[in-house]
């Protein structure tokens, strides 16, 4: 598992400074940091939002995979993001986590904070598969 250093993190999750503060697998619930780097801005200086949304897709993602069993994957179906201040370069957490899991449908929910205040929040859809 990635998460546990056994698989390399993929590209997308290096390109985002993706660093793993805390992880919980009973419930469902994940802590990250994300560093934006100037190279994720947009025309006035604050970090364009598809960067945040792929730092919350990454946040929420993990928090079910955590959860999963050996083999199993769960490809994100739709997601929606909020923006509720602009993000600067520098660090960003994400938290994210389980709302709700049936059978093979998952609702996920997650937020990004940048210097104590909600920048973004998401919700997620996403469906388990079995090999």
């Amino acid at each position: 598992m990635v998460q546990e250093g056994d698989l390399p993190p993929p590209k997308a999750a290096e390109t985002l400074g993706i660093k793993v503060l805390n992880i919980d697998e009973s419930e469902g619930s994940i802590e990250r940091s994300f560093e934006a780097t100037e190279a994720f801005t947009n025309p006035v200086g604050n970090v364009q939002g598809g960067f945040l949304a792929a730092m919350l897709d990454d946040t929420m993602g993990p928090a079910l995979a955590a959860t999963l069993k050996e083999g199993e994957f769960a490809p994100t179906l739709s997601l929606n993001v909020n923006f509720h201040a602009p993000a600067k370069v520098g660090v960003l957490i994400g938290r994210g986590c389980v709302v709700r899991r049936g059978g093979q449908v998952c609702f996920l929910s997650g937020e990004l904070e940048q210097g104590g205040h909600v920048i973004a929040t998401a919700t997620a859809t996403a469906l388990v598969r079995k090999p």
